[in-house]
Formats: structure tokens, sequence, C-alpha cells
């Protein structure tokens, strides 16, 4: 479970920020601050693994704010959510090491497509092996297992949802299971199984009974 802190000075926005996250599968919401102070205690008290952080803050900026969290809690990521559109703004928070820059208003959808590539992508280049591999820092940068164009149609976000269920998955999921968790069609759900699979990312296994044996996937060991 990826712990989160919510960062936010507006209470009602800091709490349906905490509803998408707890209805994102694999994180949780371990605490809540609105100003810098705050933040900084929970941080230290909590040591959460990824920090929801708004800019506008009370009584520090949220990018100033970014640099002293790390000095509590070194391993921490940042995933900033903020209304602040100005150019040289988000180009100081990419300098200063954040996981994505989400603009405000965003919809449940926007931030968990966000925090699903987090999963797949920085967490899953930790798990990895003690050398990462061009197709993990490729993740991480948003091109995909071999930067391979997908199918026509299909998203590079939606492809690290798919990802992202197979490997919070006990065991191997057929295309109508990986559709019924993301909300798509079967149809939809096997097209980005069956690239996975071509990409040599996923095994795939044959269950038999009545009529064709069902096509099920499983992520590869890492």
């Amino acid at each position: 479970m990826i712990k989160v802190l919510i960062v936010d000075d507006d209470f009602m926005v800091a709490k349906v920020h905490a509803g998408f996250i707890q209805r994102t599968e694999g994180f949780g919401v371990v605490g809540v601050a609105h100003t810098g102070a705050q933040a900084l205690e929970e941080t230290r008290r909590l040591q959460p693994d990824l920090v929801l952080l708004d800019i506008h803050l009370p009584d520090i900026n949220g990018l100033d704010l970014m640099h002293r969290l790390r000095e509590v809690a070194p391993e921490l990521d940042v995933l900033v959510i903020s209304a602040a559109r100005e150019v040289e703004t988000v180009r100081k928070a990419l300098r200063g090491g954040i996981v994505h820059y989400l603009i405000k208003p965003f919809s449940q959808a926007d931030l968990q497509e966000r925090l699903n590539h987090y999963l797949s992508a920085y967490q899953g280049l930790d798990a990895s092996k003690d050398v990462a591999e061009q197709t993990d820092v490729n993740r991480v940068f948003g091109l995909g297992s071999t930067g391979r164009s997908l199918p026509k149609g299909c998203s590079v976000e939606t492809l690290e949802r798919v990802q992202a269920t197979l490997r919070s998955a006990s065991g191997d999921l057929s295309a109508a299971e990986v559709a019924e968790q993301l909300g798509t069609s079967r149809v939809s759900a096997r097209r980005y199984l069956e690239y996975l699979h071509d990409e040599g990312a996923v095994d795939v296994k044959l269950k038999y009974g009545v009529g064709r044996p069902e096509r099920r996937y499983v992520l590869k060991p890492r």
C-alpha cells in the first residue's frame, strides 16, 4: 500500500482528493495537512511514500516546502496538485524532482491515471533488479515497455492501468476480469493484454473447459 499525505489549504478540496485516492487500488491516505508547518510535522511522524502537494499554502510556497519535506523524509515522492499555471512554476517543480504536475480542477480519472503511472513506473523501478534495464527506465518516462507504438485507439495511461491491475492481482486474470476492474469492454482489455504479451511483459495461461480455452494473463516476474 502506497501511503499518501495530502497537503492543501482548502479543507473541502483536501477531503475530495482523499476520496479520489481511497478509491484508487494500491493507495491509502495516512494524513492531511493544511499548512506547511503541519505538513512537516505529519511527514516526520507518518513517513509517507507520496505527498500530494499544493503550491499555494498560507505559510510557505509549496515548492520551497518540498525541499524541507525531503529533509525529514529523504525517500519522499511528490505529486504537485495546483491551480498554478505559470510556466516557470512548472519548470521549477520539474527541476525539484516531482513525479507529476496536475493542474486544478481535475477529475478522479485524471488523478487515478497519474497514480497508476506512479505505481507501475516509479514503484516498479524500486522493486526491480539491482541494475535497471532500458525498459524499466522507459516506463518511468512514459514510453511503455519498448517505445513501440500502441495499437490504434489505445493510450499509455490505460496501458498503465492494465499493468497496475495485473500487478495487484493475486493470480492470473482473464480479459473479462481485467475489463470489469477497469470499466472497459472485454475486447479493449484484451487488446492491451495481447500487446503486453507481444512485448514480453506478460505470460499467457490457457484454462480448459467447455468450448474454447480461456486465455489468462499474469505479469512476468521482475
